[in-house]
């Protein structure tokens, strides 16, 4: 009875080194490649690149999450996350310069950026703190953000402002959940791999960061 009691403590203490582990290789890698793509996308907006467009974001974006996806559990799946992190920063310089042309848009920048920040941060310590368990918001944040995205696409395609206002608005609060959540799968032990965690949380801040931006342009265009 002892020896299992024993066994037992040494499964747990292992499970949590495991977790630790996830947790610290997590955020290290999201340090690095928030740097790597803040420096890609300063770069493109220094040297005033063109967007590549819609239909070669999305296949860019898909092709190089399919390929991280599958080299997750390889060394070269950290190559895969810095070509999709890099290049959701390139993607990002031209729409940063959008927003530097408009009144006031050096603030908007700087706002949106701190935001997300702060919300990140947040929410990360407050699930980190609280270790409660954000586990039944996983279908309802797959079907919201596949409902925001197809929504988004409308917007984009039938030129629709209202819609992507109300689709940026959608979006803050779907990547508010999936921090929360993503976070939560990592303590109680759902996420195991780093490298797929790190991308889960780079895209929701990439997009919580976009998102913002749009809302706070809009309320900027009606000053």
């Amino acid at each position: 009875m002892q020896t299992s009691k024993v066994l037992m403590a040494d499964e747990g203490q292992s499970e949590i080194l495991k977790t630790n582990k996830v947790l610290r290789n997590t955020y290290a890698l999201l340090s690095v490649t928030l740097l790597f793509s803040a420096l890609i996308a300063g770069t493109s907006a220094a040297l005033n690149l063109p967007h590549p467009g819609i239909i070669i974001t999305l296949i860019g974006y898909f092709g190089l999450l399919f390929l991280t996806t599958k080299y997750r559990n390889s060394s070269a799946g950290l190559v895969c996350v810095f070509a999709l992190t890099g290049f959701m920063g390139y993607t990002l310089g031209p729409i940063i310069n959008s927003y530097l042309s408009m009144a006031n848009g050096s603030e908007l920048v700087i706002t949106a950026m701190g935001a997300t920040g702060l919300i990140f941060l947040g929410l990360s310590a407050y699930a980190l703190t609280s270790r409660k368990d954000f586990s039944f918001m996983g279908s309802f944040l797959m079907v919201g953000i596949l409902v925001a995205f197809l929504a988004s696409l409308g917007a984009i395609f039938f030129e629709i402002p209202a819609l992507s206002l109300a689709v940026s608005s959608m979006f803050v609060l779907l990547m508010s959940g999936l921090i929360l959540y993503q976070t939560s799968d990592i303590i109680h032990g759902g996420e195991t791999n780093y490298i797929m965690a790190t991308v889960s949380l780079f895209v929701a801040i990439f997009n919580l960061f976009t998102s913002l931006l749009h809302i706070l342009g809009f309320m900027n265009a009606d000053d």
